[in-house]
């Protein structure tokens, strides 16, 4: 017993103190263990015949293509992008969310690596279900992250397309080359004889990784409105209570004073407002030389900011 509890406790330290990329790895490896450990059991129970079991089990948490089956199980939206029923499909998901969250994390910060994920699942279960009404052979339902995981493959091209990752057997690869190929894999596949919903699912959480990282270089955050739905969601389940603080009748009125430079704006402005300049030359500096041309004071000053 003292091995599964050293292993739960592995998990809860992962999830408490690990960054976003590493929760989300375990949150999916989880999910696989648990549902062959289900399908472990039934098979036990059932002297080998419990496929038909499973697959019912399933079918409460995969997006189905039926609209009118889908309004009774309107949360495989978000459940299917968190289960995988075979390895290999997990393991190479979760070799693209670990490879390319860490770019992404590094680079525009950890807050934004959840709200990709999630846009990411969303917007190919959108595609997916659009298509499912118009042709009849690409499945009856979807699971996996692959939608997610090329959002966050998209985010990563534009924002650091020279960055070189080091793979087994093939050495020190760009990410524009990794990316494009997954793309070009995804569209041989549509044009093909293959089932074309998946590989239109990854495609569409592919645009939407290289869309939300446009809109935040125009200073629009998609990230913002996510964490803030996830915060909400999140405090409806906590059973930390809330903490109320009430002023003394007699305390004197609070006020703020705010210090002014001779040109007019505050020091806090100030400092933002450079702190900005020298991440966007950074940002810059990596899109035309990639990651690995700037100095370990660049590198430093990145990831510092990544964490705020």
């Amino acid at each position: 017993m003292s091995l599964f509890k050293s292993i739960w406790d592995d998990l809860q330290y992962s999830l408490r103190a690990g960054n976003m990329v590493t929760k989300l790895v375990v949150v999916n490896f989880a999910v696989f263990v648990v549902i062959k450990l289900i399908y472990l059991s039934m098979s036990l129970f059932t002297m080998g015949k419990a496929d038909g079991m499973y697959d019912n089990m399933l079918g409460y948490l995969w997006l189905y293509a039926d609209l009118s089956t889908l309004a009774w199980h309107f949360w495989g939206i978000l459940t299917h992008m968190f289960l995988h029923d075979s390895f290999w499909h997990l393991f190479n998901n979760m070799m693209g969310l670990y490879i390319f969250g860490r770019i992404v994390s590094d680079l525009i910060g950890e807050r934004r690596i959840l709200p990709l994920y999630l846009l990411g699942g969303l917007s190919g279960a959108l595609i997916y279900v659009i298509t499912a009404q118009f042709f009849l052979d690409i499945g009856s339902y979807a699971l996996g992250a692959s939608a997610a995981v090329m959002a966050l493959g998209g985010a990563a091209l534009i924002l650091a397309p020279d960055f070189r990752v080091h793979l087994l057997v093939l050495g020190a690869v760009k990410v524009k080359y990794i990316v494009l190929i997954l793309v070009l894999l995804d569209l041989v596949a549509i044009a093909g004889t293959y089932p074309a919903g998946g590989h239109a699912a990854h495609i569409a959480g592919f645009a939407l990784g290289c869309f939300f990282v446009f809109q935040l270089r125009d200073g629009r955050d998609w990230a913002i409105p996510v964490n803030q739905a996830c915060q909400w969601l999140g405090g409806l389940f906590s059973s930390r209570p809330k903490s109320k603080f009430q002023r003394p009748k007699n305390a004197p009125p609070m006020r703020a004073t705010f210090s002014q430079s001779k040109s007019g704006t505050s020091r806090s402005d100030g400092a933002e407002q450079s702190f900005q300049e020298k991440l966007d030359a950074i940002l810059d500096k990596i899109k035309a030389q990639g990651y690995e041309s700037l100095s370990q004071e660049e590198k430093d000053f990145l990831y510092e900011a990544s964490q705020k």
